[in-house]
């Protein structure tokens, strides 16, 4: 990707990020009026993630001409997340991983595909999402008594030619739906005079400002799923 500085565009650019940096200030003074990490103020208005994420998903899967899945946020996750399939082919790991679809012919025997994502965090503390490149790996032997392992590696950005289009059209689909798309990039630092709360003894380090509006982990932390062959006892 190239630089900013020669791009006729920049001036527009830097005025749309410091809109988007207003928001996501006043968001967190909103949302936490203690300013400490894990303790989002018990009356703050949800984003509706978890009505529109399905809503999305599917004019994400038409106008991208892409499969679309929804995995709902966990315990302490403020969000939803939305997967768009755009290298690798339904049915996919994240399918086999979250919505109990069983394995596809391919992944019996020894097993080691790649596939790319694009995956919306929404919000419910705002309206707002965030958008990461992520690659699922899955790796094993398929075999009796074996299974596989799924590892979701997320980036601190979008950077893949082949998924770049997509995002741009993924980008201009959310203000239809009144939601803000947040730079990754732009809150991947601590808000300044914010205390970090538990978060050191959970990750270590100091939570970033994606930490306080989206979900605990480090937006880069890889997570590794294992999944157990059909008609394993374990």
């Amino acid at each position: 990707m190239g630089g900013c500085t020669n791009c006729g565009s920049k001036s527009g650019c830097d005025h749309r990020k410091g809109e988007m940096l207003e928001a996501v200030e006043d968001a967190l003074a909103r949302l936490y009026p203690s300013r400490t990490w894990g303790v989002p103020r018990a009356s703050a208005p949800g984003g509706g993630a978890d009505i529109e994420a399905a809503t999305l998903a599917d004019e994400l899967a038409q106008e991208l001409d892409a499969a679309v899945f929804v995995r709902p946020g966990e315990a302490g996750e403020h969000c939803d997340y939305v997967y768009v399939l755009c290298v690798g082919r339904p049915p996919c790991a994240i399918q086999v991983r979250d919505q109990g679809v069983p394995p596809p012919r391919e992944w019996e025997g020894e097993t080691a595909l790649s596939e790319s994502y694009l995956r919306v965090a929404l919000s419910s503390l705002a309206r707002m999402a965030v958008v990461q490149e992520v690659s699922v790996e899955v790796r094993g032997d398929g075999g009796d008594g074996g299974g596989w392992t799924v590892r979701e590696v997320p980036r601190a950005g979008v950077y893949s030619a082949p998924l770049l289009r997509r995002f741009q059209r993924l980008v201009a689909i959310l203000p239809a739906y009144d939601i803000l798309h947040v730079d990754l990039g732009d809150i991947s630092g601590p808000p300044p005079g914010f205390e970090p709360g538990e978060w050191p003894s959970l990750f270590a380090g100091t939570p970033a400002v994606t930490n306080y509006l989206f979900y605990p982990q480090p937006a880069t932390m890889v997570t590794t799923t294992w999944l157990a062959a059909p008609g394993d006892a374990a």
